[in-house]
């Protein structure tokens, strides 16, 4: 296989910690998609775009041992960790190395795909849409987690250094390939390809400081803010002004910080 691209957001040791985090804030909003679509025992489930396998794990639960996921990642160190965590719980995940590109999926095979944050990535997010639609059986059905809106990420009060690290971080991301606001496109890719959409539900996240909501951001800029700066979107000194008014933010009271807005899609074949 081909080496691949790496992720934009890395994939050392301090992100795997982070992508922990963020699990822990949007689990329950996982949790409640998959409810919704009826994810059950001895389904076949893909999870495309599987990451470490944080939401693996869980729909492996769900498909219990008559059951199975599928996931797909592109990254050697992800599926490798995931690779353990099969084995030390003993779940019937089987993890795939590959880009979505070169994923191979059998016809009518998978029950439901799952996906999160994973799309907007891709220069190609139609025809990767298309080959799982081809993989579902009649009646399965994607739940899909997405950025509606990235702008809607800011803070009250308004830190300015914050904000510049805040605007940087989108610019890098409209820079890249894909389209981070891909949630918003989904409904019409989707009923284009011949799924029928079945749900849709915008997830705001509003963090304050004592909630864990806040670590999702927080723990965001002190890993993305240095890269931005090797990228040449910050200077060494806009990533440390910036990471000293969110310890001001930290210290106001009544802060509130608006994440990202997401959006759930479910849809089915």
């Amino acid at each position: 296989m081909k080496k691949e691209k790496t992720y934009i957001l890395g994939t050392d040791a301090e992100e795997l910690h982070r992508l922990g985090i963020q699990h822990q804030v949007w689990a329950e909003e996982a949790q409640r998609g998959w409810r919704q679509a009826k994810f059950h025992a001895g389904q076949t489930l893909l999870d495309l775009g599987s990451g470490p396998g944080f939401c693996s794990k869980e729909l492996a639960y769900i498909a219990g041992q008559e059951g199975r996921v599928i996931a797909v990642d592109m990254s050697e160190a992800y599926i490798e960790h995931l690779k353990q965590i099969t084995s030390l719980y003993q779940l019937n995940i089987e993890p795939v190395l590959a880009n979505f590109d070169e994923m191979v999926l059998q016809d009518s095979s998978i029950d439901g795909m799952y996906c999160r944050w994973a799309l907007a990535w891709l220069t190609n997010p139609k025809e990767i849409l298309k080959k799982v639609y081809k993989a579902l059986k009649p009646g399965g059905k994607m739940v899909i987690h997405e950025y509606y809106d990235w702008s809607t990420h800011q803070t009250e009060p308004k830190m300015p250094a914050l904000a510049t690290g805040i605007t940087a971080a989108l610019k890098s991301f409209k820079e890249s390939p894909g389209e981070i606001d891909i949630g918003r496109e989904l409904p019409k890719i989707l009923e284009d390809m011949g799924m029928k959409v079945i749900s849709l539900r915008l997830m705001p996240k509003l963090a304050t400081v004592n909630n864990v909501i806040w670590q999702w951001p927080k723990t965001f800029y002190k890993s993305y803010f240095p890269r931005l700066e090797q990228m040449g979107y910050l200077s060494k000194e806009e990533v440390s002004e910036a990471l000293q008014d969110l310890i001001t933010l930290e210290n106001t009271k009544g802060a509130t910080l608006c994440c990202p807005m997401m959006i759930e899609v479910i849809a089915q074949k």
